[in-house]
């Protein structure tokens, strides 16, 4: 069972439950005061009406749930906090799909390209409405075939148009992906070998003339941005395009995850593809090199099956998040109901509050 650490954001009030000990004794001092009174009348009938009806444990049962919503309340002024997961409100979603000829490998039934079409539009389907999913194609070149919308229909037709090309530019998928997701950033696939300290000082790839309008970009920590992450699907070894290392440095500066899904055998298959027949292998080192980079995570592969499951559980890192929640309002909420059960009972047994 996970435990879930409280903080306090105001911990100096914790000081006030100091003051329970002190009802106890009240309540204690009291109930005896009571008893030496009730003593003092010659009749029994009147001693029992002094005790009050019901007496016995039950007339202890209200005062102690009382007491009890007296805790969470003085707790709730100290303004607790803790770690929880949480449905989150606002996600975008860019799915970066390997469309380069070694898509048409069969190692993955019925091929590969087929097998990560239908895994990424299940995935799509079971997606809260709220969530905006964009989709990236590349192969030689990267392009935006959907922008970030809701409209599943769209994004099942963007994913249904896939057309095989020359070429795997992961990189270029990155750049791109990054480019949707900021667009006023000014990313350019076309200048995008930056060194990783001028990547550091500039947080974009930008030419002379945008950069002068823009302010200076601070990098922050990765994985730290919870609004959007992109997943990148590929099944072979960079050919050309922008390192895609060094794109992942770029989504790391902003903090946003680069969750990374190899598909097809390491080893690699033989493919024939517009006159050409090559080798597609699968360069698992880099994706997981990406994905590290990222503060996300790589999953691999093998079959139409595992792909789909892969997708289900990337469903499920992406919709919830986890953070630092101020949870003051249930301990209020449980303290009303604890007081509101204690009047309750006490009118219900003695007919009177407390």
């Amino acid at each position: 069972m996970t435990k879930i650490p409280f903080s306090f954001q105001w911990p100096e009030a914790l000081v006030l439950l100091l003051l329970l000990p002190l009802l106890v004794a009240l309540y204690v001092w009291l109930g005896r005061r009571r008893k030496k009174l009730a003593l003092r009348y010659a009749s029994l009938s009147i001693v029992k009406e002094a005790m009050g009806r019901g007496a016995g444990w039950r007339r202890h049962v209200p005062p102690l749930l009382f007491l009890g919503a007296l805790a969470l309340m003085l707790v709730a002024v100290a303004r607790p906090t803790a770690v929880i997961t949480l449905p989150s409100q606002e996600k975008t979603v860019v799915l970066a799909m390997d469309v380069s000829g070694s898509m048409r490998a069969k190692d993955v039934e019925p091929n590969r390209l087929v097998a990560s079409q239908n895994a990424a539009k299940q995935f799509v389907a079971e997606q809260p409405l709220f969530t905006k999913i964009g989709v990236v194609s590349f192969a030689g070149t990267a392009a935006l075939v959907m922008p970030p919308t809701i409209n599943r229909e769209d994004i099942v037709a963007a994913i249904d148009r896939f057309q095989l090309q020359r070429g795997t530019a992961t990189g270029s998928g990155i750049i791109v992906s990054l480019a949707t997701l900021f667009p006023d950033a000014g990313f350019d696939v076309s200048t995008s070998t930056l060194s990783r300290s001028e990547a550091d000082k500039r947080g974009m790839p930008l030419d002379n003339d945008a950069r002068k309008d823009r302010p200076e970009f601070k990098p922050v920590p990765p994985g730290s941005y919870e609004s959007a992450a992109i997943i990148m699907l590929t099944d072979g070894q960079r050919t050309t395009g922008p390192d895609p290392i060094a794109a992942a440095r770029l989504a790391a500066d902003r903090g946003v995850r680069i969750y990374t899904v190899g598909i097809g055998t390491v080893e690699g298959e033989v493919v024939g593809f517009e006159g050409w027949s090559f080798r597609a292998r699968l360069d698992e080192e880099t994706l997981k090199e990406v994905a590290r980079i990222t503060q996300a995570e790589y999953f691999y592969a093998g079959n139409a099956e595992e792909l789909k499951k892969i997708y289900s559980t990337l469903g499920a890192k992406l919709v919830f998040a986890t953070r630092q929640t101020e949870v003051t309002s249930l301990f209020t909420a449980l303290a009303a109901l604890l007081a509101a059960i204690a009047a309750g009972l006490s009118v219900l047994w003695f007919n009177r509050l407390l």
